[in-house]
This record gives structure tokens, C-alpha cells and sequence, in this order.
């Protein structure tokens, strides 16, 4: 069981204590709301919590890594490791967009303004960070785009906050080591988003006009 596995090694005097720890570590979670969650958990009955284990573990089960972009999806029983993005012939091949997380992939998704193909990097390069490797799936999209010969453009769509910028700088950097004179361009999302922004949290309309102004 993924939730007791983590418990069994924890002092039950403080077990409490540790599960908020581990829900402050979930993106976008601060202390306060781990203590809610836990709170939350309290309440509920022990057939909630089993239920609860059994859906984590389902997930986890279910869910597989593509072996060309790197997002997460559910297989549904298919025997590829492509997912099904990847895998259309309908998709611009010529397009990828370079994204931070499996969460920006599905906002934009969701704006139905880009055809192309994704990468997804795993996450961002704090700005203090000297092995940004470790951080993000740099080598593997460097692969990706020597790899792809039908390859025109690489739109970079990170956020706009300071680690998301300085991803930014560390990917376009690689990235034109290796294009050598291919003619290839790299660009970055437009006006419409706003500076500070997170490309997870903005509307469909923000993620058109930031497509469509893309420089």
C-alpha cells in the first residue's frame, strides 16, 4: 500500500507531523494546506482511507511515461510506449513545444490552438542550480531533436517566472549547440502572458494570443 509504505518507517508519535511534511513537499502545497490535508484524512472513515490507497495505487499502476514526449498517460491495456499525441499522423510533426510539466501540457492541450508535438522537461532549473541536468530531461530532448529530421520549429513554453526564464536561457543554449545550421526556429511565447506567470494556471484565450504572438 503506497500510503502505509510511507508510514511503517515513521515513530507513530510523530506520524502526524510526517504525513504534512509529505504533503508540503506536493507542488503548490504549503504548510497550512498539508495540515489541512491531513486533517482532512482524519475525518474519514477507515473504508474512505482504503479506498483512497486503492485509487493511488490504480494510478500508479495505470499510468506510464511516453517514450517520446515523457508525459504521463493511461495505457488503457495498449502494448505501445507512445502515447496517443505522439503517435497521431494528424499532428504537425514540424512543431514542438517545449513544456515544464505534465500540467502545462494539458492547459494548452485544452486551448485547442496548438497541433504540434510536446516535450515535457520534467520541471525548472532554480536560478542558483549548477547540474541542471538533474533537474530536467535536457539531455533527452537533445536526443529528441537530433532524432527528429522533420523538425522546423521549437516553441519554448515556460513560465515566466524567474526559474522558468532561467530554464529557458539553459535550454535554447543546448539546443543551438546541436542544431548546428539546421533550419530550425526557436521561439517563445508572446504577449498574453503576463510576467510571473505560470503557463498551468492561465485561461485558454491567455494560451492562444501567447501562441499566436509567439517571437
Amino acid at each position: 500500500m503506497v500510503i502505509v509504505s510511507w508510514l511503517l518507517v515513521i515513530n507513530p508519535m510523530d506520524s502526524q507531523r510526517q504525513l504534512e511534511e509529505i504533503f508540503a513537499h506536493f507542488p503548490g502545497i504549503g504548510p497550512r494546506q498539508a495540515r489541512r490535508f491531513v486533517y482532512y484524512l482524519l475525518s474519514r472513515s477507515p473504508a474512505s482511507i482504503r479506498e483512497l490507497i486503492q485509487l493511488i495505487e490504480e494510478v500508479k499502476k495505470t499510468s506510464h511515461e511516453c517514450d517520446k514526449c515523457h508525459r504521463f498517460y493511461v495505457k488503457n491495456g495498449a502494448k505501445s510506449i507512445t502515447c496517443s499525441i505522439c503517435a497521431d499522423a494528424n499532428r504537425d510533426h514540424s512543431l514542438l513545444m517545449v513544456v515544464a510539466r505534465d500540467s502545462d501540457f494539458e492547459s494548452v492541450e485544452k486551448s485547442s490552438a496548438y497541433k504540434g508535438l510536446y516535450f515535457i522537461l520534467g520541471g525548472s532549473v532554480p536560478i542558483l542550480d549548477k547540474e541542471p541536468e538533474k533537474r530536467i530531461r535536457l539531455k533527452l530532448l537533445l536526443e529528441r531533436i537530433s532524432n527528429t529530421l522533420e523538425l522546423k520549429e521549437i516553441i519554448l513554453s515556460l513560465n515566466t517566472t524567474p526559474d522558468g526564464e532561467h530554464t529557458e536561457t539553459i535550454v535554447k543554449d543546448a539546443i543551438k549547440q546541436i542544431i548546428g545550421d539546421r533550419p530550425i526556429k526557436m521561439s517563445v511565447l508572446g504577449r498574453g502572458l503576463s510576467t510571473g506567470a505560470e503557463l498551468e494556471y492561465a485561461d485558454q484565450e491567455t494560451i492562444r494570443n501567447a501562441l499566436d504572438n509567439r517571437r
